[in-house]
């Protein structure tokens, strides 16, 4: 079963049958999302547990209405409510959904400004030192100057993308090029693979709660 990245919210169900079944799925290289109650192959991960399911005759997919995803990545609480005022701000100031930037910080760093990468990229948006000077961040280690750069990178690639979400994620995290080079499709990285499911989890959940 296909569906954009953003229908994970409720979708309507031809046939109702209550049942207690866990999410699964993945973003495939043209930002098409699937969905199971099963792991079809290794691509597909757990999303989270459903407490009331729906399938669909003769399919796998769960269809019916899919509650907040819990958060997967660590997150320390105090530093997430010292930065979520900022993050909500520099994302309104850039007029990205501020659940958006909050998904994005909430993988990358986990609300830690002195968050580092093995690869170099450093801060609450994990910038990497080239992506930092095309946006004229002095001071990486800034929270303000890091989410600002960060937020201007990330509304650009959805420009660049034509809104595909998905896409703009991918490129995120591999670098624009790699997306282009692919075909406009994720790349076949198991890391960015598993980067854009991941964002796009948050994402659901802050879209969802209305609140960080």
């Amino acid at each position: 079963m296909r569906r954009t990245a953003r229908s994970w919210c409720a979708i309507a169900a031809l046939v109702a049958a209550p049942a207690c079944a866990d999410i699964y799925g993945y973003v495939d290289e043209r930002g098409v999302s699937h969905l199971s109650n099963t792991p079809l192959d290794h691509r597909y991960y757990l999303f989270k547990k459903e407490r009331t399911a729906t399938v669909l005759p003769g399919s796998n997919a769960v269809i019916t209405s899919v509650p907040a995803p819990r958060r997967t990545t660590h997150v320390n609480p105090a530093s997430r409510r010292q930065f979520a005022p900022l993050v909500s701000s520099v994302a309104r100031e850039y007029r990205l959904e501020p659940a958006l930037l909050h998904a994005v910080v909430t993988v990358e760093s986990g609300y830690n400004p002195g968050a580092r990468s093995p690869k170099g990229a450093a801060g609450l948006m994990q910038l990497m030192p080239d992506t930092a000077r095309r946006y004229a961040v002095r001071d990486i280690w800034d929270p303000r100057q890091n989410l600002d750069g960060g937020a201007r990178y990330l509304r650009d690639l959805i420009g660049l993308f034509d809104g595909n979400l998905s896409l703009a994620l991918a490129a995120y995290n591999a670098g624009e090029a790699a997306v282009i080079q692919h075909g406009n499709r994720i790349p076949p990285y198991p890391e960015t693979r598993g980067y854009v499911p991941r964002v796009l989890q948050q994402y659901h959940f802050y879209s969802s709660v209305g609140r960080w």
